[in-house]
């Protein structure tokens, strides 16, 4: 009669299912449609995508041309709260990756234990010695036979959910960023209307002064003073209340590099007139490769398609191969000999047979949670095609608006040196000074606060884009051979 080893018993059993073991119960997996228009609605008018030369790339906000706000930039990489936060919750999900990845391999254990026992006297069947000990150690091998891919696809769900992550991570590093570089220039647009402001407060009180000595000669009526004065005081409000805003922007600025406010402060630069950065907007179907936060989106819907292949292996058995090697005996000395040997090794199989409807539940709970993710995907690609659409109309509706606003400067300040000249030779009233200085001034704000939208609304731009992140450079990880995790997970790191 011919005997088999337990090497041989292992080999066949394994031989056995390996074929078995290819089967998968999660449906096929493809990424869900979504509607594709051909070109952006707002986009006539606009530069071509081929070549996309123009598409940011990596540090997005050097296209920005601002040294100022490049060292800025850098400091969110290294100080931000909000991206340590994003970065550790993507380091979670990469750990789960390889919690989950230890059940494709045999768990190896070892075990050992001295024990004294005294067994009753009155037992049946009469023991004795009623006292004894025992000494054992053994190593136990164990390991799940995947014959339905719950081991497999729980494994694949945990990369989809880490490569999600690992696009939140990115998208949170894009929001935080663009938010840093539309809070400067938003600051830097407050300096630009101090400086007016300012400039404005001297001339008005300059003309308060002329006024009120012309008044004291008997040449002006009180009325201009009062003229004067009031506007003097409205204006010396304005630029009081433009300073609030100013120092408000600054501290949200500090909050953003990691920096408490009180210690933190930036020189006064105002925001001269300057052509944004030329952006290739490419078609609405590359926003699936060029947003982190489309492509987290489908990686959950991926996740979510695995896990039903999950539930689905519940209503199959579970089998497992069981080993153990050891030695066992009572007298301490005699432990280690061949006579103490003890082994074991065969397959189990475990299959619930009345679960009071769990796993029916557990089924319509992986489908509905599939149907979930694949809404939010679609609501994803449609929210970032809006925002592109949003931006796209802003952007060339301000360049229009900077041309007819430069005009409206050049024309009110026309009309206020005539008012000036008309007043001083004694043919109108002040008022009409006043209210051709009005005018003026509104003109130089509001050309002041387009410049600043046309620069944020770039940023805002280059960010619903997707910055200067791809799929390239990220989702990238692997079940084996290291889960590093690149592109921006490996940018965003801080300390």
């Amino acid at each position: 009669m011919k005997h088999f080893s337990a090497r041989g018993i292992a080999a066949w059993v394994m031989a056995a299912t390996v074929p078995l073991a290819a089967c998968d119960l999660a449906p096929d997996y493809n990424v869900p449609e979504t509607p594709a228009p051909v070109a952006y609605k707002e986009s006539d008018g606009w530069k071509t995508a081929q070549p996309a030369d123009e598409v940011p790339k990596g540090e997005w906000w050097k296209s920005l041309g601002d040294p100022q706000l490049d060292a800025l930039e850098e400091k969110v990489g290294s100080s931000n709260q909000d991206l340590k936060s994003a970065y550790e919750k993507f380091l979670q999900a990469r750990a789960q990756l390889g919690i989950t990845s230890a059940d494709l391999s045999p768990q190896v254990g070892l075990n050992g234990s001295a024990t004294r026992t005294r067994r009753s006297e009155n037992a049946i069947p009469l023991f004795k010695p009623t006292n004894f000990s025992d000494y054992a150690t053994s190593i136990n091998v164990s390991y799940e036979v995947d014959l339905w891919g719950r081991v497999r696809n729980s494994v694949e769900s945990s990369k989809d959910q880490a490569q999600a992550t690992e696009g939140d991570l990115a998208t949170t590093d894009l929001d935080l960023r663009a938010e840093l570089a539309a809070d400067y220039f938003s600051l830097r647009g407050f300096d630009t209307q101090q400086r007016i402001l300012d400039e404005t407060v001297a001339a008005y009180a300059a003309a308060l002064d002329l006024i009120s000595r012309r008044h004291t000669g008997g040449v002006q009526p009180i009325a201009d003073v009062a003229q004067a004065q009031g506007q003097l005081e409205t204006a010396k409000t304005q630029a009081s209340d433009n300073h609030i805003h100013r120092q408000q922007m600054e501290h949200a600025v500090a909050i953003l590099v990691g920096v408490p406010p009180s210690e933190f402060s930036l020189p006064v630069m105002p925001l001269e007139q300057q052509t944004p950065p030329a952006i290739a907007t490419g078609l609405p179907s590359s926003l699936i490769e060029r947003r982190p936060d489309v492509a987290a989106a489908e990686r959950r819907v991926a996740s979510a398609n695995a896990n039903i292949g999950v539930a689905r292996a519940a209503y199959y058995p579970v089998f497992n191969l069981e080993g153990l090697l050891g030695v066992d005996s009572a007298i301490p000395a005699k432990l280690f000999s061949a006579s103490s040997t003890i082994w074991s090794f065969g397959p189990t199989a475990a299959v619930a047979l009345i679960d009071g409807g769990r796993r029916d539940a557990m089924n319509d709970q992986a489908r509905a949670a599939f149907d979930q993710t694949v809404a939010d995907y679609r609501q994803t690609v449609l929210n970032a095609n809006g925002e592109v659409e949003d931006d796209l109309v802003a952007l060339r509706q301000l360049d229009q608006e900077i041309k007819t606003e430069n005009a409206a400067v050049t024309a009110t300040q026309q009309a206020l040196d005539q008012a000036r000249l008309r007043y001083n030779a004694g043919l109108v009233t002040y008022i009409e000074v006043v209210d051709t200085q009005n005018l003026a001034l509104q003109a130089q704000l509001s050309d002041a606060d387009i410049e600043t939208r046309r620069m944020t609304s770039t940023v805002q731009l280059i960010k619903a884009l997707g910055g200067g992140w791809s799929r390239d450079t990220g989702l990238d990880l692997e079940i084996a051979g290291g889960m590093d995790g690149t592109g921006a997970a490996a940018a965003a790191k801080v300390e």
